[in-house]
């Protein structure tokens, strides 16, 4: 607090010596917060709900024998039963997807919303941005409600990693042989991470630290209950593997946790990847079936729904990097998106950074000497799984109901990932009910408590 005082006395050093300054004296005065944010922002976008799946283990977890558009309805159906939105006012409902076929996906997911309540007058799209596809949708909804196209938005995620492979389909170009960053861009994933681990010494125990660290804490944050506000229990059915029979289940928490991870179990795992290398299915992220949802409006259509404001998004930047290293994509990004909220790094007080491999995850918090009590604080995904369409849209669902748990001690926060040939994403959030007096909470009759924010 004292710092952003600090710079607060700054900013206003820098206006009081500008000749415009008295001339706009009016047009700066504060005025009340609502619904938790500064005045100065004006009609900014908000989340007032987002919700995800359990996350289950590919081809041997509860969601084993589900269609993917079964994941996704319970979450875009919850958004509206939770907030008793009219679902005729959502302008539109974006799904990251990254392995199904574009065209197959676009219908599922149309079905899926069908499924959910959703009138046929409400349009659907799919993005595929790899991994931070969840992330894309989100920010592609934002953008949309900021530059007036609709009021009401959700991005989605969807992935079933049971269903939908990895392989390439088709054969690839030969052209493809004389460049080599589009050679590279064809690299396993893994081979990647054995690139970020080599060329910038992340050894093998830091690497299984990583999974140790995620598992545990991932373990913590589901015994204590503190998945219970973001998860949608999802009734759906599983078969016996042998004799083919179905029974009815419902699936209400991660399956692919292990609270008994230990570095001497991590240390008997081969390499999967590279001869004497580091990456092993242990300090990988899991191949995960699951759905997230974040449902998006303008400021005034919350307030005047009477919504609680669960967060305020900020900013997003995509970023590309070299795609033999593809997984260092966080560690150029982050700094671009704090940069464009104006905002430093030390002030963003929880981070989402996928843990796509511990590697790149590791490679990443040092090179930004990020602060290790304020990332991944219920786990990552080495411990709760990577779908990787959904992946950006349940990293925003986490990060914003932990901010909202911790309160006014947590107001930024950042989630982050790398992308496959080579990109990195991130987007800064800001805690719904983030009101103080830097935000220009109470009424006041002069400049004085102008803030940070206005800049």
């Amino acid at each position: 607090m004292e710092k952003a005082s600090n710079r607060q006395r700054v900013l206003l050093g820098h206006l009081r010596s500008s000749p415009s300054y008295n001339n706009h004296e009016s047009s700066l005065s504060a005025s009340a917060c609502l619904a938790g944010g500064s005045a100065a922002y004006g009609d900014d976008v908000v989340v007032v709900a987002a919700y995800r799946t359990p996350l289950c283990k590919s081809k041997r977890g509860g969601f084993k024998d589900t269609h993917a558009d079964d994941l996704l309805a319970p979450v875009l159906k919850a958004l509206i039963e939770k907030t008793n939105l009219d679902a005729r006012e959502v302008g539109d409902i974006v799904v990251g997807s990254s392995l199904a076929p574009g065209s197959q996906r676009a219908s599922e997911c149309r079905m899926a919303a069908l499924y959910a309540g959703f009138p046929e007058t409400v349009p659907i799209r799919t993005v595929n941005r790899k991994c931070s596809s969840g992330l894309q949708a989100v920010a592609d909804v934002a953008a949309s409600i900021k530059a007036g196209f609709y009021e009401i938005g959700i991005g989605a995620g969807l992935e079933s990693m049971t269903v939908n492979s990895r392989a390439w389909v088709g054969d690839v170009n030969p052209k493809v042989k004389r460049f080599q960053e589009a050679q590279d861009c064809l690299l396993p994933m893994g081979v990647t991470s054995e690139n970020v681990a080599h060329r910038f010494s992340v050894t093998r125990q830091e690497q299984d630290q990583a999974a140790v660290d995620s598992h545990r804490k991932a373990a913590a944050a589901s015994a204590s209950g503190r998945f219970k506000n973001e998860i949608i229990p999802v009734a759906t059915k599983i078969a016996d593997p042998k004799t083919g029979d179905e029974k009815p289940i419902i699936v209400s928490v991660d399956d692919g946790i292990r609270p008994n991870t230990s570095l001497a179990d991590l240390g008997k795992l081969k390499a999967v990847f590279k001869k004497d290398g580091t990456t092993t299915a242990g300090n990988s992220s899991q191949i995960s079936d699951g759905a997230a949802a974040v449902l998006l409006m303008k400021r005034s259509v919350a307030m005047r729904k009477g919504l609680p404001i669960l967060g305020v998004f900020r900013t997003f930047v995509v970023v590309g990097v070299d795609p033999a290293i593809m997984g260092v994509g966080p560690a150029v990004a982050i700094p671009a998106a704090v940069k464009a909220a104006g905002l430093e790094l030390e002030d963003i007080d929880l981070f989402e950074i996928n843990e796509a491999f511990a590697s790149q995850f590791v490679y990443c918090c040092k090179k930004l000497e990020l602060d290790l009590q304020k990332i991944n604080v219920n786990g990552g995904a080495i411990a709760i799984g990577h779908p990787l369409g959904t992946t950006g849209a349940r990293c925003v669902a986490t990060i914003l109901h932990e901010m909202k748990r911790r309160g006014r001690d947590c107001r930024f926060g950042v989630v982050s990932m790398c992308i496959g040939t080579g990109m990195g994403a991130a987007a800064v959030f800001e805690r719904g009910d983030g009101c103080d007096e830097l935000c220009n909470a109470r009424k006041v009759e002069s400049n004085n408590l102008l803030s940070k924010d206005s800049r």
